[in-house]
Formats: structure tokens, sequence, C-alpha cells
């Protein structure tokens, strides 16, 4: 693997914890960021030149931490301050060179990112750019916006960060729990992010799913009595526990409903279920368990056999009233559909706002695939021509395409 190719695979590794670990350390986010980029571009220069290190992580931190020095003498930090502050930096690089990798500091930093003085509706996308290295158009993509919508957003946030002067430091105990809906909308994020590359041949979003079960597990560990983090957990540890059953032996897509459960992953549904029992000893019920919960009775017919569509409408209710977003309201049409027949299920869809779904792509296939199912031939060829048109992974594009020719 030549030098590029190495720094394109620590970029996209390690960036987050890179971020995390020095903004913890210099409380400026954007000094950090400028450091970090200084240091990707001194490796393009050097590594093809020079040979590619044996430690590439450890030789970006040092060079990162270098410029941070550098520019904190141009501005004049106090002699006390600069003092401290290369004491650090020589302390880091001694582990480094020992041998002893930086921790990831990555959990603590998303809750930093939850700043009071930050709109609680950047936030997120805030995490998911600085902290887990997601560009602006696939943050752009998870919450159905414009692409240069969520840049503008992303320049706002940092510019407030600058001008105000906002320094980052750690929540105490007490505010850990009212910072917590934005942390778990991210790790939900990056999970979503790197599930919907079915095929597995998006260099951007590889190691995406680990990352954020890692993240999940961390922050069960780090707050374990929190119910909604349980939820989480399990409803990611659900659906990876599908994995294998996506797609066939040609890479074509399979729906949930017509997998394989024999390969399902039995050893991570139970854990699932464990986090779920977890969960349900709070008695506060919440977004992520009723996702994990949907999630569970899907589960169900690896030892049924069959999948119980009224239970599942019944879910996406309570999902419905509590967190009424296009994606549950989608969901809900589709079980109540299956549960309770196709008009039903059908109307729930013609109900939703058109701005919302104008280019929501999931919303058009099960539109497509209830006309189909109503006998309306030439509203489900126009529906699923639009689907196809707004989907992007290969695998269910050809699916969709498939059930259209289904069409006489």
């Amino acid at each position: 693997m030549n030098a590029h190719n190495i720094i394109e695979d620590t970029a996209r590794d390690a960036y987050g914890r890179l971020i995390s670990y020095l903004t913890l350390k210099w409380r400026s986010i954007e000094s950090v960021e400028d450091a970090l980029s200084d240091a990707f571009v001194a490796a393009l220069e050097s590594w093809p030149k020079a040979g590619i290190p044996d430690k590439p992580e450890s030789w970006l931190l040092a060079v990162a931490r270098r410029r941070l020095i550098d520019r904190a003498r141009r501005e004049r930090v106090s002699e006390r301050a600069m003092s401290a502050l290369i004491a650090l930096s020589e302390q880091s690089e001694q582990k480094s060179s020992a041998g002893t990798a930086f921790p990831d500091e990555r959990l603590n930093m998303l809750f930093l990112c939850t700043h009071p003085a930050i709109d609680p509706s950047i936030r997120t996308p805030l995490m998911l750019q600085t902290v887990l290295g997601m560009d602006a158009s696939r943050i752009a993509s998870a919450f159905v916006v414009k692409p240069s919508t969520m840049g503008q957003r992303l320049t706002r946030a940092k510019a407030k960060i600058r001008t105000e002067r906002l320094t980052f430091a750690m929540p105490d105990a007490e505010e850990l729990p009212h910072r917590l809906d934005a942390v778990l909308e991210a790790i939900y994020a990056v999970y979503g992010s790197g599930w919907d590359d079915y095929t597995g041949v998006d260099p951007r979003r590889k190691g995406l799913v680990h990352e954020a079960i890692y993240l999940g597990k961390l922050l069960a560990n780090y707050l374990p009595g929190e119910p909604e983090v349980q939820g989480l957990l399990a409803l990611m540890l659900h659906c990876e526990a599908r994995r294998e059953a996506r797609i066939d032996a040609s890479g074509s897509y399979i729906p949930l409903s017509e997998q394989d459960t024999s390969r399902w992953s039995t050893q991570m549904i139970k854990e699932a279920e464990h986090c779920l029992r977890a969960a349900s000893h709070s008695n506060r019920i919440g977004r992520f368990q009723l996702l994990a919960a949907i999630q569970s009775m899907h589960a169900q017919r690896a030892r049924t056999g069959s999948i119980e569509w009224k239970g599942i409408a019944l879910l996406y209710e309570g999902l419905a009233k509590l967190s009424p977003t296009i994606g549950v309201l989608v969901g809900r049409a589709a079980a109540v559909a299956e549960g309770y027949g196709m008009e039903r299920g059908f109307a729930l869809l013609e109900a939703m706002p058109c701005d919302k779904i104008m280019n929501y792509q999931p919303y058009w296939a099960l539109k497509a695939y209830l006309h189909m199912q109503l006998g309306r031939q030439e509203e489900a060829r126009s529906a699923y021509s639009r689907a196809i048109g707004l989907c992007e992974d290969p695998s269910i594009r050809q699916f969709l395409y498939q059930q259209a020719n289904r069409i006489t």
C-alpha cells in the first residue's frame, strides 16, 4: 500500500480520536482542526519521500502538537501557560514513543459538543463532523436536508465557537443526563450511515458500524443506569445481527421479512435482548427502547416463523407520539399496512406532509409497494421510478428495478 493510501486510511480511522484527544488538552476545536489539517498536509509531503512511519497516528499527533505550540507562541500565550502546554506535549510525546497509545477521548468530546451555548439543533451534526469525521453531505443525508444547508449550519456553529471564544469543559455528573440525547443521536447517525452501505463498497463508511457499537458499549459502561443508552445499544446489536443476511451470494438486497433467519447472529440477538431487559428496569420508556423493541419483535421470527405486525404497529404508534420523525411515520405506515390492511397503511402515507417526503427514498419505495398490492399498476410504476432515482445503494436500486419489472 502506498503512502497516499495509508494517509487516507489513517484519516478515516483516526481523525476523530486525534481531534478529541487534542481538543481535550488544548480546549480549542478550531485550533486543533487547523493543526491536524497541517499535519495531514505535512504527511502528504513527507511520507512519499521519507517513508511511512511505524506509527502513523503518533506521527500526526506529534506534528499537530508542534503546530499548536507554534500557534500559541504567535498568540503570545503567557509564559506560565506556555510552559504547561510544552510539558503536556512532551509528556504525551514520551508516551507515544514508548509505545503507549493515546487514549480514545471521543466519548468525552461528544459530551463537550453539547455546550449550552451551542444551538441544540446543530450539536449532533457538529459531533458527527468534528468527532466522528463524517462529511457535511453524509450528515445532511442523515438529517434529510440539503448538503449546502448543513454546511452553512456547521460553519455558523464553528464561527460562534471562535467569536465567543467558547472553551470546552467536561460537564459534571449532574449535567450529563441532560446532554445525553444529542450524544445518542450522534452515535445512532454514525451507525445508520455505516448500515446504509449494504454492500460495503463505500470507503468513506468503512468501520462506522463498529465505531458506533464501540461507542455505544463505552457509553453503557459509563452511564449504566440510563435506559436509552441500553436501548440504543440493543437497537444497533439487533440490526447488526442480520448483517450477513441482508444480501445474497450475488450481492442482491434481501428485505428483512424475507431474510434467512439461520444467517442471523444468535449471540448478538441475545446480547441485544439483555440490553433491552436492563433498560426495562428503569420504567422510563424512550425512543431508542421502542425502536429496539420493534427490532426485537422482528427477531422473534427466527423462533416463531412469523411476524407479529399488529404488535409492531402498536409500538410504532407509541413511537410516533414520542418522536414523529419521517422515518418513524413511514415505518408505522408499513406496519399498519401489513397488520391491518393496505388501504389503512396507504392512508397514513397520504397524510404525510409533502415537503417532508419529497426526497425521502423509503417513502416512495413503500408507496410503490402499496400501490402494487392495491392493483394500481401505473401509480406503482411511477413511484418505483421515483424511489429508484433517489436510491444511492446499487443493491437496493437493483431490488427496486426487479420489483418494478414485476408490474404487468
